[in-house]
């Protein structure tokens, strides 16, 4: 399995595979590839977030929309908004270099970390409290004599 570091790595150097050699993908491929449906596809192209060419019906996404897509899905699952993802993909368009890029990554990351920390002291301060009260209510029940574990 492939560590974090590694997928930015790969994604900013751009991956050695067979899949980043072609130059043209359908949905389908894309679908497949990233394990998401089309209609989710079609959602981010509705937000402006990949761009496809068209032969008639058919839509014809680039290395460049596949790079995007799986930015877009790695985005969503650390919870980035598609505001802020838009933001960090359309920095490269700015900068090929990817310095901008990978600053506004960097930054948008501790933001998140921070929050998530912040986030999971709260619930560890929601569990304590709620086993506190666990606690006391399981030994009043057993002081009036009734079975705590009978619903």
């Amino acid at each position: 399995m492939a560590t974090a570091t590694t997928m930015v790595r790969a994604q900013c150097a751009g991956a050695d595979d067979a899949e980043d050699r072609r130059e043209n993908f359908t949905i389908a491929d894309l679908s497949r590839e990233f394990d998401v449906t089309a209609r989710t596809i079609r959602f981010y192209e509705d937000q402006g977030l990949i761009l496809p060419t068209r032969q008639g019906l058919n839509r014809i996404y680039s290395r460049a929309d596949r790079f995007r897509l799986g930015w877009i899905l790695r985005g969503k699952r650390l919870g980035f908004s598609l505001a802020e993802i838009k933001e960090l993909l359309d920095l490269y368009e700015v900068d090929r270099s990817r310095v901008s890029q990978l600053r506004a990554a960097l930054k948008r990351a501790r933001e998140r970390v921070v929050d998530m920390e912040r986030k999971a002291h709260d619930l560890q301060a929601q569990i304590a409290e709620l086993r506190e009260l666990e606690a006391g209510a399981v030994q009043m029940l057993r002081e009036r004599g009734a079975d705590p574990e009978k619903d």
